[in-house]
């Protein structure tokens, strides 16, 4: 039954998706966006094993609708900061590797995390190493592993971690 709910999803997301793209949609674009939605969610699902860490549950539909706007403000954040380094030469640019550590315990929820950071401009996730992420940092302000998660991570996570488990 749950196989069957993911797929009904997957194919709600991917068809709402296409209309979006395609708006507004004549009669042959729907019909063969719901083909090619359906086509898609009938695939062997080959992440399932990390989807089924996620549900709908309406406390993690809350977290994940801040989450989004917690996320684009770090964006929006990031890239002024960004774009300032470049237009004001004098500020330092200090880039590095720094490890940072997360707290979150499921697959999907460091995923996640990891995708995050790598979209918001400065940092780049390189490597994750169990509890570990290993991050490229535009200007790193300090080495040691706490400081460095406080200003990477802990932001993130605290949504991440009711959203994922």
């Amino acid at each position: 039954m749950k196989t069957i709910w993911r797929r009904v999803v997957l194919f709600t997301a991917i068809f709402a998706l296409w209309l979006m793209i395609t708006s507004p949609p004549s009669t042959q674009e729907t019909i063969f966006g719901a083909v090619v939605a359906l086509a898609l969610a009938l695939l062997p699902l080959p992440g399932a094993q990390i989807w089924g860490e996620f549900s709908l549950i309406p406390k993690r539909v809350a977290y994940s609708l801040a989450y989004v706007t917690y996320f684009i403000w770090a964006v929006i954040k990031s890239n002024l900061d960004v774009a300032y380094r470049v237009l004001a030469p004098s500020l330092p640019i200090n880039p590095g590797i720094v490890t940072v550590k997360t707290s979150l315990k499921s697959r999907m929820g460091r995923l996640a995390l990891a995708n995050s950071i790598t979209l918001t401009p400065g940092t780049i996730t390189v490597d994750i190493k169990n509890d570990e992420l290993v991050i490229h940092w535009i200007n790193v302000s300090d080495r040691d592993v706490e400081k460095a998660t406080s200003a990477i991570v802990t932001g993130f996570e605290k949504y991440l971690e009711v959203i994922f488990g």
